[in-house]
């Protein structure tokens, strides 16, 4: 039995090590993902903002609410 738990124990050991080694991969997985979050909100942002698409959502708004009175 004791060879069984010191067995485990050791797997215990091994897995908190790995998880330490990987610990600065998720900290870069989150910025990469902050990065893109920000240049998707910037095109968008860029698209929403542009003359023709602003006009369009414009008159949309405007159509709903001519409808609603």
């Amino acid at each position: 039995m004791f060879k069984q738990v010191r067995a485990r124990m050791g797997a215990l050991v091994c897995a908190a090590r790995a998880a330490r080694r990987d610990a600065g991969m998720v900290t870069s997985e989150y910025a990469m993902g902050i990065v893109a979050a920000v240049a998707f909100a910037v095109v968008l942002y860029k698209v929403v903002t542009s003359g023709q698409v602003s006009a369009e959502l414009q008159a949309i708004v405007k159509r709903a609410l001519d409808e609603g009175m």
